[in-house]
């Protein structure tokens, strides 16, 4: 046997099966389906990927338990002090745009944190969501300045239509 024979007689895109064609075809009348039950007539939810033949799903059969802060949690790009210092130059203005120019604040996150881990040895103005204490005061101490980036305001309440009082 050699390489040109060894694919021979092998069909890599088999036909689609044509149901409901007729009898001639051997799959007439009722399509391969089956007489009655629960998948034999159109718009039947066949087997999805929770389909677990008609025993309970297991995710009834789980105890639903805690819950998930995913609906206020807010996530942050960090960056350090440090890292302030290595990739900024004396004068320049610390922003979210200039981080992500630098490319210290990759990808999709609610604001930018300042913290204070390493060295600073540069006059930077700093506008960021949230500055660390510490971070705020290296910042000063070298002749910068620090602004804070307000978040996003709460939503107003509909004060015409009162909740109920706790009962």
């Amino acid at each position: 046997m050699d390489l040109s024979q060894v694919h021979q007689g092998v069909h890599k895109r088999k036909p689609k099966k044509r149901v409901g064609r007729g009898i001639g075809s051997g799959h007439g009348k009722t399509a391969s389906r089956g007489h009655k039950g629960q998948y034999s007539s159109a718009g039947a939810k066949l087997f999805g990927p929770l389909f677990e033949g008609g025993q309970t799903p297991l995710f009834r059969r789980l105890p639903k338990r805690g819950f998930s802060q995913n609906s206020w949690r807010r996530h942050y790009h960090v960056v350090n002090v440090g890292d302030l210092n290595d990739h900024f130059a004396d004068g320049d203005t610390v922003d979210p745009a200039s981080l992500k120019a630098k490319g210290l604040a990759k990808g999709v996150a609610d604001g930018v944190r300042i913290l204070g881990h390493g060295d600073l040895q540069r006059q930077l103005t700093v506008a960021a969501h949230h500055v660390s204490k510490s971070a705020a005061e290296k910042i000063q101490a070298r002749g910068g300045t620090v602004q804070i980036i307000p978040g996003p305001k709460k939503p107003v309440r509909n004060k015409m239509k009162p909740r109920r009082a706790a009962t």
